[in-house]
């Protein structure tokens, strides 16, 4: 039998400059707000990479791109691709501070705004040459950092280019043909599943802005119009949409796979999905940013919903090796759990500008870059289960938090004299943050009071997903044999 044609490593920039030519007047983007065509798409990305490079940057400098899911967002993501410069993408529903450290880590020396990038679409300059080679820094991501400081991890060309192959490959999308839901921010790595794919394939992406998630009427008149083929989003999400028994194939005729990513997919929401949609497949998925979105796969049919009480995340890509190690980096037997780690081509060169973090976790490794994810995992049957984190690093909702990070903004409010932050557990997983905070005055008021105060203090310093959905008010914290805050006493008092 013939092997099936495969997409190749092709120049992913040529390829979507290509759509552009021949379908001009197709949608790639699409919203509540906006509409963006492929044409426009090239067109204005080509006059954004040529005022990019007529302004003096540093080669190869990071641009922050500061918006939400304007079609300008797409158009800086290309600009900036085309003139060989990494994008940093940071959402407005960031807090100004923490976006100005993110900026400053980033040592970029230009901000666009969806504003900013059509004034300089404006100067109608020539696109230049595009520069760089696999080793080439594509995008930023900047993650929660454990000292409060965000941390950015730098995905080159060769990276993403591994990724999609993969995902073109395994996933057969329709050439042309497809419509990506886009549920996740552009700041939130899984976003970078649906707009490399819809745009590596000729598609449309179908964006749920903020103003739409918020309204549960909305966003289901939003689903029914969109004529989604491919389902790109966190599992708690597509489980918020299942409290509604709208939530069907009728509802979403043309679609025919879901691809979760980002959080724990649970057998009970893989099951309804599997019922109420039963002309599409439920992918499952796992990997950090730091290895470039996703590293393994797996379709969740019946036999593995009955096979496995916990799901498994499945097996890696091609080209790429998925270990389940002990300490000393040495592969343990099957069913022995220990910590995965990544090896491939789509694992990042490290952090930006922090190589001594780096070298903590990213290594080499039979010739390819390796990462340490600090995931516990255990390998099944030729299969990968993800056990959870081994520090203090949670995943609420699909983000990626770290509780030193929201710590370290608690214990910054004036008002603060110390502060420790653990999670509420349901259903076997982190669900939301509690904060425990001892007061330098104990302020008039009961405590439910004082925790809505500093929320909305602390709203200022943290995007919304991180903030402790509950304060808990101490005279002092509780402390273990050898002076430490005792934290397992702390989520006992929240999972009691």
């Amino acid at each position: 039998m013939d092997e099936e044609p495969r997409w190749e490593l092709v120049d992913l920039i040529s390829r979507i400059d290509a759509w552009g030519r021949s379908a001009p007047e197709r949608l790639v983007h699409q919203s509540d707000a906006a509409s963006l065509t492929w044409g426009d798409l090239i067109r204005r990305s080509d006059a954004l990479a040529g005022a990019i490079a007529s302004s003096c940057l540093r080669p190869g400098s990071p641009i922050v791109l500061r918006g939400h899911k304007e079609p300008e967002m797409l158009v800086g993501f290309l600009g900036c691709a085309k003139s060989a410069h990494p994008y940093v993408p940071i959402d407005v529903a960031v807090p100004e501070s923490r976006a100005e450290r993110i900026v400053a880590a980033a040592n970029a020396e230009m901000v666009l705004t969806p504003e900013r990038i059509r004034e300089l679409e404006a100067l109608g300059r020539p696109r230049p040459l595009l520069s760089g080679d696999l080793e080439t820094p594509f995008y930023v991501m900047f993650t929660s950092g454990s000292t409060g400081e965000p941390k950015g991890v730098v995905i080159t060309r060769g990276c993403l280019d591994a990724f999609v192959s993969w995902m073109l490959n395994e996933q057969h999308f329709a050439t042309g043909g497809e419509t990506f839901l886009n549920q996740a921010v552009f700041s939130f790595d899984l976003s970078v599943m649906d707009v490399w794919c819809c745009l590596a394939t000729g598609g449309t992406l179908f964006s749920l802005t903020a103003t739409v998630l918020s309204d549960f009427r909305r966003l289901f008149q939003s689903l029914a119009s969109s004529g989604v083929t491919t389902w790109v989003s966190t599992p708690p999400f597509a489980q918020l949409c299942l409290a509604d028994r709208g939530f069907r194939q009728e509802l979403l005729p043309h679609l025919t796979r879901f691809l979760f990513c980002g959080d724990v997919l649970t057998g009970e929401i893989a099951q309804r999905l599997i019922e109420r949609f039963p002309m599409a497949e439920v992918w499952n998925t796992y990997g950090p940013t730091e290895a470039t979105v996703a590293t393994t796969s797996v379709q969740i049919r019946g036999e593995v919903l009955r096979r496995y009480p916990q799901l498994p995340v499945g097996v890696a890509m091609p080209g790429s090796k998925v270990l389940v190690v002990d300490d000393g980096g040495v592969r343990v037997t099957d069913g022995t759990r220990g910590e995965i780690m990544i090896v491939g081509p789509n694992v990042s060169p490290g952090y930006l500008g922090r190589p001594e973090l780096s070298a903590r976790v990213f290594s080499s490794r039979d010739g390819m870059r390796a990462y340490r994810t600090g995931d516990w995992g255990v390998y099944e049957e030729g299969l990968l289960f993800f056990q959870g984190r081994m520090d203090n690093q949670v995943k609420i909702a699909g983000h990626r938090i770290e509780l030193g990070d929201v710590e370290a903004q608690v214990a910054s409010l004036a008002s603060v004299r110390g502060a420790a932050v653990v999670t509420s557990i349901k259903h076997g997983r982190a669900d939301s943050l509690h904060a425990f905070v001892v007061l330098v005055h104990r302020p008039p008021g009961s405590d439910l009071e004082i925790g809505a105060a500093l929320r909305k203090e602390l709203a200022s310093l943290l995007p919304a997903y991180m903030l402790p959905r509950k304060f808990h008010v101490l005279n002092r914290f509780p402390l273990t044999a050898n002076g430490k805050t005792d934290r397992k006493a702390l989520a006992a008092m929240v999972n009691a």
